[in-house]
């Protein structure tokens, strides 16, 4: 990971500072070339500003939206056993005691999205390099760069977890479940994090029925499949219990040689600004979010 302060980020630090509506306005014309309906969002894109704007800032969503705060709340919905051990935590990287660490791990900033160390080998690990990355995402005000407020968090925290390893030593799939008030309609598989250079999407319902909702879906071969996990119908039921108090939040797992690992929830995926949805998708899935007991 590389991270460093730019004139763009500056000024979305400033032009948030100075109005989060105007922010999210001004992103948002930015990617759809047109002005969110905030006052009758139609689209999740639309309806994820709202939520940034009225509902991000509830304690529950920043106790969620922390990767470390998290893991109390994932025990209290009973699921402790699906949480990836975690072996130690650190305010600063010059805390860590490099030594100490096992042979293979993770380290992950508790809050944004970006600053994971995923060291399958920590023999081959360039140590200074990666203290000065962790150094470096530790100065963004990740709340201020898309008017985040979930991800406002005073107890910053550097998280080591252990390695999750897979048969072929390579990265886990990551299943990322689309789940709207407390309902995990679709799953959006991530293949080949790490081993390509551009991950491959696709989206699948309950019944493993590939779900043409983005444009690498939509351009897949008549017939396209995947194979279906094992333990993917548990996870199902597993991001239904994680969602079920929120209009809409992504809950992300890995899932290897049948077992279950919790990632994170995730409740404004791409700051609401995802160009890889197709158009009559993102109004599909805002017309499965109700915000208004909200």
């Amino acid at each position: 990971m590389t991270f460093r302060s730019t004139p763009n980020m500056l000024f979305r630090y400033a032009l948030t500072k100075l109005s989060p509506k105007l922010s999210v306005q001004f992103l948002f014309w930015l990617c759809h070339h047109k002005l969110p309906d905030l006052k009758n969002p139609k689209t999740l894109d639309e309806k994820i500003q709202w939520m940034k704007l009225n509902y991000c800032g509830e304690d529950i969503v920043k106790q969620c939206a922390d990767k470390y705060r998290v893991r109390e709340y994932v025990k209290d919905c009973g699921l402790e056993h699906i949480l990836n051990p975690l072996l130690k935590t650190y305010h600063h990287a010059c805390e860590i005691d490099w030594d100490e660490l096992p042979a293979k791990f993770v380290l992950k900033w508790n809050y944004g999205c970006g600053g994971n160390v995923v060291c399958p080998d920590k023999s081959k690990l360039d140590i200074p390099s990666t203290i000065r990355d962790l150094n470096k995402f530790e100065k963004i005000k990740f709340h201020l760069i898309a008017a985040e407020q979930q991800y406002d968090i005073e107890d910053k925290r550097i998280l080591c977890e252990e390695f999750i390893q897979t048969k072929d030593g390579g990265t886990p799939v990551d299943y990322k479940f689309y789940c709207f008030n407390g309902e995990a309609k679709y799953v959006l598989c991530c293949f080949g994090r790490g081993q390509q250079e551009r991950p491959d999407f696709y989206f699948f319902d309950r019944n493993w029925q590939l779900q043409r909702l983005n444009r690498q879906g939509k351009a897949a071969p008549e017939g396209f499949t995947l194979p279906k996990p094992e333990g993917i119908d548990q996870l199902f039921e597993y991001a239904e219990i994680l969602s079920k108090p929120f209009p809409f939040v992504r809950a992300d797992f890995y899932l290897e040689q049948g077992k279950a690992y919790f990632g994170e929830l995730t409740f404004t995926p791409a700051g609401g600004f995802d160009r890889g949805r197709l158009p009559e998708t993102d109004l599909l899935f805002g017309q499965m979010v109700n915000l208004n007991k909200y």
